[in-house]
């Protein structure tokens, strides 16, 4: 009998199994596709040579991972690469603001009526980050805070809503930068601790910035699964599992997959009913025959730039697909351009490029005209730079990884109360109706991205299972 069985092998499966292996345990792992990867994939989706990545590309909570840092996943090929400047957001007349790793380079693209509000905001976390994203991370009772106070005045920061954050600020550069941070997690503007989200993205660029992993994010999950393996742990690719039976005794059985399909697949019946999912993304993966011709000088230099002319735009869209039930007329975008800094994706003098913008959940329609009509607002003659596309929306997404529901790559909505309680109000969230089950995806805290703390804080909880049994 084994000691765990873990499945789906994306990033937070990936890390639940290495944290478990790690300790002794004997460990394998179960993925329906035919390689690992979850959310961190890379392949070619438009023309030969041209390496894309189907969802996350640039990793500023994977760099800053408590998980990932703790293991040596650069003997294993993950190569961190830092473009010139984290993020950049252009503005229609030219200009932009940035997310520097400097916090004077950002606060000085803010104008000098926001430098020293934002300089204010942020100092005072900078010097104690590896300790704050550790207790932000481990959060809920996973572990004791190692700084509480640090983390109370960040609460107290982050967790009214994010409108309330740009009231500090007098001009429209800083509060667009913002809601765009917001936005990332697909999150209204208005809702509670959306002002922590914001906060968190900012910091984590300051601390360590938002790289790409070279050679595209599969390497991220190549490194893991390469090190599981030299940690004795299995890994079975293609391997489909609808229903406990499928799969081989063992004392503990982790999913990393949405509490729906938890459900469907323990015999959970109506357990997660009340759990939420929000709004889907159409998303966009472009072959280039040169780099994107953006007006404002900052975003060429940049690996993400997110487009929305103020904050106002950005809130209404967000508000059309999460409330109004409607693709929004000009969507935000996230848009990243890995071949700034990793030549080794496109063929020399080539690049790739992708972009998504919101849509409401499981639509069916095609947002690549909206897409592209704004990103021609940022960088005319852009549509004459397409070699090629690959377009994804919900039900596409949904096909390529079942945790997308609807098209929702957070998992999940992150709103309410469910951005910090998840899958459902609980101090122990990894846990499910049977005590040998639990739970490790993005369902469940710290929430939605690149970063494995879902599984490791749920590793924490099996392995307690385990000792105690």
């Amino acid at each position: 009998m084994l000691d765990a069985v873990v499945v789906g092998a994306g990033p937070n499966g990936l890390t639940a199994a290495v944290e478990l292996a790690r300790r002794g345990f004997s460990v394998a792992v179960f993925e329906a596709r035919d390689t690992v990867g979850g959310g961190a994939r890379t392949e070619e989706l438009t023309l030969p040579g041209f390496r894309h990545d189907p969802c996350s590309a640039a990793h500023p909570l994977g760099v800053n991972s408590p998980a990932f840092r703790a293991m040596p996943l650069d003997r294993y090929g993950l190569t961190w690469l830092h473009p010139e400047l984290p993020m950049a957001h252009p503005f229609p007349d030219g200009s932009a603001a940035v997310l520097s790793r400097s916090v004077g380079e950002t606060a000085a693209s803010f104008g000098p009526r926001d430098a020293g509000t934002y300089r204010r905001l942020v100092e005072p976390f900078l010097p104690g980050w590896d300790t704050l994203v550790r207790d932000f991370m481990s959060l809920p009772l996973t572990a004791l805070p190692r700084d509480p106070v640090t983390l109370a005045r960040f609460g107290l920061a982050g967790l009214p809503p994010s409108t309330w954050l740009m009231r500090r600020f007098r001009d429209e550069k800083a509060k667009t930068l913002l809601a765009g941070l917001v936005a990332h997690v697909m999150a209204p503007l208005g809702g509670f601790a959306t002002g922590a989200v914001g906060l968190v993205f900012a910091l984590a660029a300051h601390a360590r910035g938002w790289p790409v992993a070279r050679g595209g994010s599969q390497s991220l999950s190549d490194a893991l699964a390469a090190y599981l393996t030299d940690l004795g742990g299995t890994l079975h690719t293609g391997y489909e599992v609808k229903r406990l039976d499928d799969l081989p005794p063992a004392r503990a059985y982790v999913f990393d997959t949405s509490p729906t399909a938890l459900a469907r697949i323990a015999g959970f019946g109506r357990a997660y009913d009340r759990y939420r999912y929000g709004p889907g993304v159409f998303k966009i993966d472009y072959a280039l025959d040169g780099p994107v011709p953006w007006t404002a000088e900052e975003a060429r230099r940049a690996g993400t730039v997110q487009i929305g002319a103020d904050h106002t735009e950005i809130g209404a869209a967000l508000r059309a697909a999460s409330h109004e039930g409607r693709a929004p007329d000009r969507p935000f975008l996230i848009t990243v351009q890995p071949s700034v800094v990793d030549p080794t994706r496109a063929p020399a003098g080539r690049h790739v490029f992708w972009a998504y913008g919101h849509v409401p959940h499981g639509w069916t329609g095609d947002l690549t005209d909206a897409v592209e009509r704004q990103l021609e607002r940022f960088a005319p003659g852009f549509r004459d730079r397409v070699l090629a596309r690959a377009t994804a929306g919900p039900p596409e997404l949904a096909a390529r990884n079942a945790n997308y529901v609807g098209g929702d790559i957070a998992t999940g909505a992150v709103r309410g109360l469910q951005i910090l309680l998840r899958p459902k109000p609980s101090l122990f969230p990894y846990g499910t109706p049977h005590p040998a089950v639990f739970l490790c995806s993005s369902a469940t805290p710290p929430g939605p991205g690149v970063h494995g703390m879902s599984g490791h804080n749920a590793a924490k909880a099996v392995w307690r299972r385990l000792r105690q049994t």
